[in-house]
C-alpha cells in the first residue's frame, strides 16, 4: 500500500469533516474548503480520524490513493493554520509596495505592473522588497505565488551580489557561466 496513502489524517479540535456522495467539505477556524474525491476512492471519517482507502492495487488507484490523502490533509492543515509562500524581490531599483489588497511591483520595466490577488489568497508586503501570499487553499496559494514570480523570473547569468528578479524565499537558484572569451 501507498505509505502516504495508507497514513491517516488527525482531525484537529474545532474542525469538521462532511462527506456528501464524492464531495468533501473541510470547516475551521480560517474558513470552508470543498473538494470532489475520485468516484474509486473511500473516504471515512471515525474517532477524529479522516482516512483514505483504495478498492485494488491497480496503477491508477495506487496513485490516487495517496494523491487524495495529501489533498485532504492540505484542507485540513489550510483551515487550521492556512498556508503561506514568501517572495523575495532583488535587483537594483527593484521594489513593491501595498495598494489596498493589490500589490505594485516594479521590477525593471517602464512601467509598474499591479497585481490584484485571486479570491480567497491574500498578498502582504513586508519591507520594500518581500511578499507574503496566504490563504487556506494551498494550491491557490501556489499558484498565486507562481504567477507574481512569473513577472520578472530570476536572471541566471546576472549576478550583481545577488540575483536579479523575482524568487520564492526557500528558492535557491543556480548561477550559470556567461560567455567564454576565446
Amino acid at each position: 500500500m501507498s505509505r502516504i496513502g495508507r497514513a491517516p489524517i488527525p482531525i484537529p479540535q474545532g474542525v469538521t469533516v462532511t462527506i456528501d456522495g464524492q464531495r468533501v467539505t473541510v470547516s475551521g477556524p480560517k474558513g470552508s474548503i470543498s473538494r470532489e474525491v475520485h468516484p474509486d476512492l473511500g473516504v471515512a471519517v471515525s474517532d477524529g480520524v479522516l482516512s483514505v482507502s483504495r478498492p485494488t492495487d491497480e496503477r491508477q488507484h495506487r496513485a490516487l490513493h495517496g494523491l487524495t490523502r495529501s489533498l485532504l490533509n492540505n484542507m485540513v492543515v489550510g483551515v487550521t493554520t492556512g498556508h503561506r509562500r514568501g517572495l523575495v524581490i532583488s535587483g537594483i531599483g527593484f521594489r513593491c509596495e501595498q495598494v489596498g489588497p493589490m500589490v505594485n511591483l516594479q521590477v525593471g520595466y517602464s512601467h509598474p505592473v499591479l497585481v490584484a490577488p485571486d479570491e480567497g489568497v491574500e498578498l502582504k508586503v513586508e519591507g520594500n522588497n518581500r511578499i507574503s501570499v496566504t490563504g487556506i487553499d494551498k494550491e491557490r496559494v501556489g499558484d498565486m505565488a507562481a504567477r507574481i514570480r512569473a513577472v520578472r523570473r530570476v536572471k541566471p547569468y546576472i549576478f550583481r551580489g545577488d540575483f536579479q528578479g523575482i524568487r520564492y524565499d526557500d528558492e535557491q537558484p543556480r548561477r550559470k557561466a556567461g560567455k567564454q572569451g576565446v
